[in-house]
């Protein structure tokens, strides 16, 4: 009796152990990503503990999640620095996604997908519609967003899936920065809507064709808008 309960404790430590970690990952990454944390800077394991209000312990297994991210570099005894992202970097990253989700949409068209993830994708596409009609890029963003996550995940390879929320959140800062420097983006709805009937059709290369080119465009206009302004690094 002693043993089981010995071991539901260290199963509950266990578990409180992991969920302090979780806490202290996704609130570090929504500071990076969201620019509430300047870039480049360095910050020892202590300070970020402090800022969080969190002991060193789950701060320490959270960088190390964000390190191999790509988000942070672990400096041994000078703890930790935030990587920024340059242009030439997220060109690269404009590249990748380019290829990595073209794929997943003629894999996601080559899948018979439900009604309900259907509906998922167009209600998806009606909400950045809406978000333009008001003049809200935050909630354009936002189903903007929605839309490409569920395209990569309704591909159904999981590691395709995993490479792009990397590549992806690497890029959030620019892709937030560059959000009002753009033109409105009607065109980007259009295209999402093209790629969507092609995945309904089964169309597998048209579905790669019409959303490579979507990527091509946005990724070559966001480097040239942060070229334009002068904004190499961030």
């Amino acid at each position: 009796m002693e043993k089981g309960m010995t071991k539901k404790v260290e199963q509950q430590k266990k578990s409180s152990k992991q969920s302090f970690s979780d806490h202290a990952y996704s609130e570090l990454k929504r500071r990076i990503l969201e620019n509430e944390i300047s870039m480049g800077n360095q910050y020892m394991e202590q300070e970020v503990a402090e800022l969080l209000n969190m002991s060193r312990t789950p701060v320490r297994e959270a960088l190390i999640k964000l390190a191999n991210e790509g988000l942070v570099e672990i400096r041994p005894r000078h703890g930790m620095r935030i990587k920024p992202v340059s242009l030439k970097d997220m060109a690269e990253i404009c590249e990748v996604l380019t290829s990595l989700e073209s794929t997943a949409a003629a894999l996601t068209a080559k899948r018979n997908l439900s009604e309900t993830d259907i509906e998922r994708m167009k209600q998806a596409v009606v909400d950045m519609d809406k978000a333009l009609d008001k003049d809200d890029l935050d909630a354009w963003a936002k189903a903007d967003e929605r839309f490409h996550k569920l395209l990569v995940s309704l591909s159904g390879n999981e590691r395709l899936a995993a490479l792009v929320d990397t590549y992806y959140d690497q890029s959030h800062r620019f892709r937030m920065l560059t959000l009002r420097l753009r033109p409105k983006p009607v065109n980007s709805n259009k295209d999402h809507r093209e790629t969507l009937e092609a995945i309904i059709r089964g169309d597998a290369d048209a579905a790669r064709q019409t959303h490579r080119k979507h990527r091509e465009q946005s990724g070559k206009m966001m480097v040239e808008l942060l070229k334009g302004h002068g904004l190499n690094q961030l």
